[in-house]
C-alpha cells in the first residue's frame, strides 16, 4: 500500500446540473456521494436513454443553488450506526422524502421548492422549443456513467497552463478532488484498473477516464460560455479529464484525508 495524496475537496450535486455543494465529510455508498444527484429533471425534449433537462441546454441551471432543508439528515444515511455495527456491515438506507427535501435558490435571490411550478417555468427561460418537465428523485445518484468522479488539481493546473486561460475546477463537478504525491497532471489516469482506499474504510475501483462534453465550457458562477477548454481536452486529451471509479467499500470520509493506492 502506498500513500498517493489527499482529499482536496468534497463536492455533491443534490439536482442534476444545478451548482453544487462543497462537504467536510461525506458518506459514499455503492450508489454514490449520499444526497449526491439525487434530483434531476426529465424533460420532453430529451433522448430516452439520457432523459434530463442539464446545463448543455439550459445553461442557467449551474446557478441554481440547491440546499437541503434538513443538513443534518442530508449527511449521513439515518440508520448508519446500526447498519454499520451488524456483522459484516450492512448496507444503510436513504432518508424519507421529507427527510431530504430539498429547496432551490434561483439566480435572482428567491427560494422556491423544487416543486415548485415557477422553477420549471424558470427552467424553460430563453431555451427555444419548450420543455415540458417532470422531477426525478433517484437514490442511486443519477450521474451520467459511475458513482464517483475524481480529478486531480494538479490536471486542472496543467490544462490552464496548456490553455493559457484560468480553469475553474468546478468546471469538471467531480465528487472528489485530489492532491496528489506526484504533482503530475493526469497522473489519476494511472489509477484505472486499481483500487483505492479513500480515508479509514471506503474502498473504490478506478474504472476508466472521464469522457467530457459542452458542461465543462461553462463558467460555474456565471454560465458564460468558453468553447476553448473542450476544443483542447479533446484535441490534446482524447476528450478525457479526471476519472470514474465504482465503490466496493462504503464509508464516510473527509477532506484531508488520504488516498492509498491498493494494488
Amino acid at each position: 500500500m502506498t500513500v498517493v495524496g489527499t482529499i482536496e475537496s468534497l463536492w455533491r450535486y443534490p439536482v442534476k446540473s444545478m451548482a453544487g455543494q462543497e462537504l467536510e465529510t461525506a458518506y459514499m455508498g455503492f450508489a454514490g456521494v449520499y444526497g449526491d444527484r439525487l434530483y434531476a429533471f426529465q424533460s420532453s425534449e430529451a433522448v430516452p436513454g439520457f432523459p434530463y433537462l442539464t446545463a448543455r441546454e439550459q445553461r442557467q441551471m449551474l446557478r441554481y443553488r440547491p440546499r437541503f432543508k434538513h443538513p443534518d439528515l442530508a449527511s449521513a444515511p439515518p440508520n448508519l450506526a446500526e447498519a454499520s455495527s451488524e456483522a459484516p456491515g450492512l448496507t444503510p438506507v436513504y432518508a424519507d422524502r421529507d427527510g431530504l427535501g430539498v429547496e432551490i435558490e434561483t439566480p435572482a435571490g428567491d427560494v422556491l421548492a423544487l416543486d415548485d411550478p415557477k422553477l420549471a417555468e424558470r427552467l424553460n427561460e430563453n431555451i427555444g422549443r419548450k420543455h415540458e418537465l417532470s422531477l426525478l428523485r433517484s437514490d442511486r445518484a443519477m450521474t451520467d456513467c459511475r458513482p464517483l468522479s475524481l480529478c486531480s488539481l494538479a490536471t486542472v493546473t496543467q490544462l490552464e497552463e496548456e490553455t493559457g486561460k484560468p480553469v475553474d475546477k468546478r468546471q469538471f463537478r467531480a465528487n472528489v478532488y485530489l492532491n496528489l504525491d506526484s504533482g503530475s497532471g493526469f497522473a489519476e489516469d494511472a489509477f484505472i484498473g486499481k483500487r483505492l482506499q479513500i480515508g479509514e474504510k471506503v474502498v473504490v475501483s478506478v474504472l476508466e477516464r472521464d469522457p467530457r462534453c459542452a458542461l465543462i465550457t461553462l463558467h460555474p458562477d456565471t454560465a458564460e460560455r468558453d468553447p476553448a477548454i473542450l476544443t483542447h481536452v479533446s484535441k490534446a486529451h482524447d476528450g478525457m479529464t479526471g476519472v470514474y471509479a465504482a465503490v466496493l467499500i462504503e464509508g464516510s470520509f473527509s477532506k484531508g484525508d488520504s488516498i492509498t493506492l491498493l494494488d
